[in-house]
């Protein structure tokens, strides 16, 4: 597995499909996601459409650096941020979403790639949308899939969903594996499909499982505060996918984005929930290929 450092001190491990001198599609998961959630055989169908597919894990997950030397107690976060203390709250975060989104950009300088169409899902949206709002340069195209813009009015979660979300996980491989049954809180309910979730997990668990480090992307998340402004001047073409049956990003969120940038497509997608379930690829990789061609 590659692994470049793309700053002082920060290292990314990435994976590409298909020919580099094809177009470029970098794709950035979400929250506490390796990039093995962007499945192999998704990465090469869109390959096989004429891309050059780059996937890689975000800094605290995965195979990227780690870091545990500022460990975040998401119980004390949260309150401190209901209290409205946000100076503290801050203070405990070591990164933000644009240093996730440098993360991205860097990786793609150290690959020789110029300019790339962005994709990203769910916390990955957010720092796709980060990517273009302050390099539209290096952006040719973004996609927001299952995401929002950072307002708390917009794409809030079903109170089931945030519970899953932010409850206790098993530490313990066989339990970690069949705790994954719990996310069919947010999947496709047409499509639900447990093995493959469990498959994930197992997959996830034994590459590099970090739940350390999703307390720092929380922070991330949370405090990167409304997009809404910067998404209303944002004149890079985008495509804002979501589906109907989300329940942990509702669709508002996605429908919020599209109407702040100029000239948005919105593709919603009906039986699709927090998640890319297989039959549903042609209809997202014809999406994804049609908008970034």
């Amino acid at each position: 597995m590659p692994i470049a450092e793309v700053s002082p001190g920060v290292s990314i491990a990435h994976e590409a499909f298909g020919d580099p001198g094809d177009p470029a599609v970098l794709l950035v998961m979400g929250f506490g996601a390796q990039m093995i959630a962007w499945h192999e055989d998704f990465c090469q169908a869109l390959a096989d459409r004429g891309r050059y597919v780059i996937r890689f894990d975000n800094r605290d997950s995965g195979l990227s650096t780690k870091f545990d030397e500022h460990p975040v107690d998401v119980g004390r976060f949260i309150a401190t941020v209901r209290s409205g203390d946000l100076a503290a709250a801050l203070a405990m975060v070591p990164y933000g979403l644009q240093d996730m989104a440098d993360d991205g950009l860097n990786l793609l300088t150290v690959l020789g790639v110029e300019r790339a169409h962005v994709v990203g899902a769910s916390m990955g949206g957010m720092i796709a949308q980060t990517m273009a709002i302050s390099h539209p340069e290096r952006v040719l195209t973004l996609t927001s899939m299952m995401s929002s813009t950072g307002e708390s009015e917009y794409g809030r979660s079903s109170p089931e969903a945030r519970a899953v979300l932010f409850g206790p996980k098993p530490t313990d491989r066989e339990g970690y594996i069949a705790a994954a049954d719990r996310e069919l809180a947010w999947a496709s309910r047409r499509y639900a499909d447990p093995a493959a979730l469990r498959e994930l997990a197992a997959a996830s668990y034994d590459r590099g499982l970090h739940p350390a480090g999703t307390g720092r992307q929380l922070g991330a998340m949370v405090l990167g505060g409304s997009r809404a402004d910067a998404l209303r001047e944002l004149r890079v073409p985008t495509l804002v996918i979501h589906g109907l049956d989300d329940t942990l990003i509702d669709v508002s969120g996605g429908r919020r984005t599209a109407d702040l940038v100029p000239g948005a497509e919105l593709l919603l997608i009906p039986d699709m929930g927090h998640d890319r379930p297989r039959p549903l690829w042609p209809e997202l990789i014809d999406a994804l290929a049609a908008h970034t061609g």
